[in-house]
């Protein structure tokens, strides 16, 4: 019989719990990232330590609990039913295939669903970070921490028993047609529940202007994403804007701000808008609490409705459609994979 292989769908991460110590840690490991945080560490990590971690817990804490749920953090939650979702359409196939679910960040970590599937023999691993658009700051810091994985486990000794599984990876799927229609099916139910706004807004999480350019290809997937997804809808330029949420600091960041688009919007008479962040496939802080609270009140109190699609979560296209991707990725020669 030949060995499984192994699949791990990864996500950002999130605090064990919405209180301040938990935040605390959660974000003392993310902002030590130098992918996140590109400033040198004699610059940032005072500044870190000394500010950021005393003054920054206990106001993202209140915000984490205005969104938490009985299953915990919404992000966990949603990605591990993915998990569970593709690991019943990969079930049917020819090979066994075996699925986990990490965090970048926090709990499950990375390397203890790398070590269940390297102990359960698999010889291939395939990472798949869920972030649609490729960034150095995410997606680059994922694969780099499996691979520093990959090096520490052949070190120790512990594949005396076997060789060091291959770590092939889902980098991006920015324009693949299996995410853009899951977006679409997405955005036509809840047009079909509550009709057609004035407005679609497509809101990704922003990127300091510096990383783009220095090479970082997010921007340009994003635009891409966008651009794909209103083609899909068949949808006329004046009907949908792009925006970046999010910012952090006061470095120059990607533009239009949201905050810029929604004002914008408004003024020029628009009352009714449909707000949607392709860049996130999973509810979370800035989906659930950013946007359907802030957002949503900034908008109301000027008069206007702005109206939070879901992401993706466990949308069954979008369950069929990862199923496929992750499929295909499998079904790959190893050194196309």
């Amino acid at each position: 019989m030949s060995p499984p292989q192994g699949v791990i769908l990864i996500n950002l991460g999130s605090p064990d719990a919405p209180e301040p110590q938990a935040v605390r840690r959660y974000l003392a490991e993310f902002l030590s990232d130098r992918r996140v945080v590109d400033l040198p560490p004699w610059l940032w990590q005072p500044i870190l330590r000394g500010i950021v971690l005393r003054r920054r817990p206990p106001r993202s804490a209140r915000r984490y609990a205005a969104i938490w749920s009985a299953e915990g953090s919404p992000l966990v939650a949603w990605t591990r039913a993915q998990a569970e979702g593709v690991r019943e359409r990969l079930a049917g196939g020819p090979e066994r295939v075996e699925v986990r679910y990490a965090m970048r960040y926090g709990h499950p970590r990375l390397h203890e669903a790398l070590d269940d599937l390297a102990a359960c023999g698999c010889s291939r691993i395939l990472l798949a970070p869920l972030y649609p658009q490729y960034s150095g700051s995410t997606t680059a810091s994922t694969l780099e921490h499996a691979e520093a994985w990959a090096q520490t486990w052949a070190r120790t000794g512990a594949h005396t028993y076997q060789q060091v599984p291959a770590l092939p990876a889902l980098e991006s799927f920015s324009t693949a047609p299996q995410y853009i229609d899951a977006l679409a099916a997405r955005v036509e139910d809840h047009w079909q529940r509550h009709g057609h706004g004035e407005l679609l807004v497509l809101s990704f999480h922003g990127l300091p202007q510096r990383m783009v350019d220095r090479g970082d290809p997010y921007a340009a997937q994003c635009v891409a994403t966008a651009e794909a997804l209103a083609q899909r809808l068949q949808l006329a330029p004046q009907q949908w804007r792009l925006a970046y949420q999010s910012r952090f600091g006061f470095a120059r960041w990607l533009e239009p701000a949201l905050d810029r688009v929604l004002d914008e919007s408004l003024a020029s008479g628009t009352r009714q808008l449909d707000l949607l962040c392709p860049g996130f496939v999973s509810d979370c802080l800035e989906t659930l609490e950013e946007i359907g609270i802030e957002a949503s009140a900034r908008v109301a109190a000027r008069g206007g409705e702005l109206r939070c699609i879901p992401c993706l979560n466990d949308h069954p296209a979008w369950l069929d459609g990862l199923a496929t991707l992750l499929q295909q990725r499998l079904d790959a020669a190893p050194e196309d994979a």
